[in-house]
């Protein structure tokens, strides 16, 4: 089972390399499905993992004043208290089979709203430079703190939305922000959200820590190498691999 574990974060790291996206996209799903994870345990691990694999991004990037962090910083202010009251509810009743049946419904919706997101990148950009002309200036702070506030309630409940979905809130409010930024800006936001939300599920005994432990072992060469198959593999050929995946994911786990 080490073994098939440390593959698994090598596939799920190359993934991460080449498209930038499908971490927890693919990860939740293949804890659920290969390593028999009930929904909360499995969703708890992926959060960890997510916030230690991005961690090394999210230092480089700041790094290289590719961070915006007043995006940032209004993101969090939706997304952590987001985060804390969602976990501080599932404290307070307990996990129960209603809490279970909302974690794998919001699991699956996430998948598919990944799926979408990453299908039609190219449509985005154009889409928040039409916006721009309905939002001014001066409401688009409430607007990404509202944002934020989404997140963290998704992260929480699915492990998933602090990349492709996040990056896309972020793209359609700010459509004139570059693209190094974007990413930079994007995964900045998902370190911390995750790594909290992360310490919740913890707290709740959601964690399993021997194979988050091996997957993140193989996930560290896969993401170097997937990084390196980036020039060489068709970007649209993987996306659509990944769009395919991500969809077949999310109809298996609501169904």
């Amino acid at each position: 089972m080490d073994l098939i574990a440390i593959l698994s974060g090598f596939g799920v790291g190359a993934i991460i390399g080449m498209t930038g996206v499908g971490g927890g996209s693919l990860m939740t799903p293949l804890l659920l499905t290969v390593f028999k994870l009930n929904p909360a345990v499995a969703i708890g691990t992926d959060l960890f993992f997510a916030a230690i694999t991005k961690t090394s991004g999210s230092i480089a990037h700041y790094r290289q004043g590719n961070v915006d962090r007043r995006i940032v910083t209004l993101l969090l202010l939706g997304s952590i208290p987001a985060s804390v009251a969602t976990l501080a509810l599932m404290h307070l009743t307990g996990i129960t089979k209603g809490w279970a049946s909302a974690l794998t419904f919001s699991l699956g919706i996430a998948l598919l709203l990944t799926a979408v997101t990453v299908a039609f990148k190219q449509f985005w950009h154009p889409l928040g430079l039409r916006l721009e002309r309905w939002i001014p200036e001066s409401r688009k702070p409430a607007l990404t703190v509202l944002c934020g506030l989404i997140l963290g309630v998704l992260v929480s409940l699915s492990s998933i939305g602090a990349g492709a979905l996040g990056a896309t809130l972020i793209l359609l409010l700010y459509p004139r922000i570059e693209s190094r930024r974007l990413v930079g800006t994007d995964i900045a936001h998902a370190v911390p959200l995750t790594l909290v939300a992360g310490i919740g599920h913890a707290t709740l005994g959601h964690v399993e820590w021997p194979l988050l432990a091996a997957l993140l072992i193989g996930s560290i060469p896969g993401i170097w190498i997937g990084a390196q198959l980036t020039r060489k593999m068709p970007e649209r050929l993987v996306r659509s691999l990944l769009c395919v995946s991500l969809v077949t994911a999310g109809l298996k786990v609501i169904y």
